[in-house]
């Protein structure tokens, strides 16, 4: 894999990841304020997409979405899935 591609794979993951974090936390204060919501199908997108760590981080620093449990196990298992590939991709290359 060249490094041009290697970097903007980098970049992707990590503006996924922020963005996803960012909506997590809007969506928690939404719900105290008792604002329109953040729909649940798009909270766990943003997660598949490759913010399960932004998703994952601002569960535990909200404490947003912990007592669900298409999140609670939903969010690990798509983080797992997605470090399962990575790897699987990194082995490839090696």
């Amino acid at each position: 894999m060249k490094s041009g591609v290697l970097h903007a794979i980098v970049l992707y993951i990590v503006v996924v990841n922020v963005v996803t974090f960012i909506v997590y936390g809007v969506d928690k204060w939404r719900a105290r304020h008792g604002k329109w919501r953040v729909p649940e199908h798009t909270l766990l997108g943003l997660a598949a997409v490759g913010g399960s760590i932004g998703a994952w981080a601002a569960m535990r620093c909200f404490r947003h979405k912990t007592l669900h449990n298409k999140f609670r196990i939903g969010v690990p298992v798509i983080l797992l899935v997605q470090l399962v590939i990575a790897v699987f991709i990194a082995a490839k290359r090696g």
